[in-house]
């Protein structure tokens, strides 16, 4: 995909782009909002066994304050219905100069990213990313994906980042996994988001000449995969998230530095699916 194509497609995001039978756009109404966060719900709490509060459990909806000031990336399947019917995949997308109007980032919580606040320009954090147990083929993540390069290239973000989930929570069952991203996916140190020091958990479990490469890519959730083939570095130390019944790292993608992967995983080229990103 050219410069002018990327253009066009990024424009085309507000108003729907058809991925073959499936529909990306962003979500146009709050009917469409409480959809996905029906899905997070199914996805997160009856799948992954999180932890309700307060009204959740009741309302079988996934929600929080930062849900009313986010953009919400959405996959539907018309053959479901319109709209809020339709919805099988999510994403939920805050950028900084919105994020500047209302409140701190959601990652800023488990994470210092002081080092990636430094950079000038528009910044994007991702969470909440969930598709239907129905629709967990490439088909439908890739289409989530190049939503994801379509917002970038309509915004003109610099950085994407946010927290990717490890579902359990006892870091020595992850220890393969953390410490692949630890030895061998670190993001620079000038740009390198560190866990807060009261939720740190080291990462460095396993030397790194007990870590192949091989092995440590495939043992990595399908999303923080996909991640880490589009050129996606990672924090220094991981959040134990109990609520949620996760092991949550710091992704993040300098977008100019990772321009040629970065091109190729968010825009045409096909992915492996992935499940849940519950930040």
């Amino acid at each position: 995909m050219n410069q002018e194509q990327r253009t066009e497609e990024a424009g085309r995001l507000d108003e729907g782009i058809q991925l073959g039978p499936l529909v990306l756009r962003l979500a146009r109404e709050d009917a469409e909002v409480e959809a996905a966060q029906r899905l997070r719900y199914r996805v997160f709490y009856e799948e992954m066994a999180a932890k309700p509060i307060g009204r959740m459990e009741a309302e079988k909806r996934d929600f929080d304050d930062f849900d009313a000031i986010c953009d919400h990336l959405l996959v539907l399947d018309p053959e479901l219905g319109h709209g809020a019917e339709a919805v099988v995949g999510t994403y939920r997308l805050l950028r900084r100069s919105v994020a500047d109007e209302h409140r701190a980032f959601y990652t800023a919580s488990e994470y210092d990213i002081s080092n990636i606040l430094a950079v000038e320009g528009e910044l994007v954090e991702l969470g909440r990313s969930c598709v239907d147990a129905r629709y967990r083929s490439g088909a439908t993540v890739q289409a989530l994906l190049r939503g994801l390069g379509a917002y970038v290239d309509q915004y003109d973000i610099k950085i994407m980042f946010g927290c990717a989930s490890l579902h359990g929570t006892d870091p020595e069952e992850l220890a393969m996994p953390l410490s692949y991203l630890h030895h061998y996916l670190q993001a620079p140190e000038d740009l390198r988001p560190r866990a807060l020091e009261h939720l740190y958990v080291d990462m460095n479990i396993l030397p790194q000449d007990q870590v192949d490469q091989r092995r440590g890519a495939v043992t990595l959730p399908p999303l923080i995969k996909g991640y880490a083939r589009a050129g996606c570095l990672f924090g220094d130390g991981a959040v134990i998230d109990r609520q949620f019944n996760t092991t949550d790292v710091c992704v993040m993608l300098d977008v100019a530095t990772a321009t040629a992967r970065y091109r190729q995983r968010f825009g045409h080229e096909d992915g492996n699916g992935g499940e849940a990103d519950r930040s």
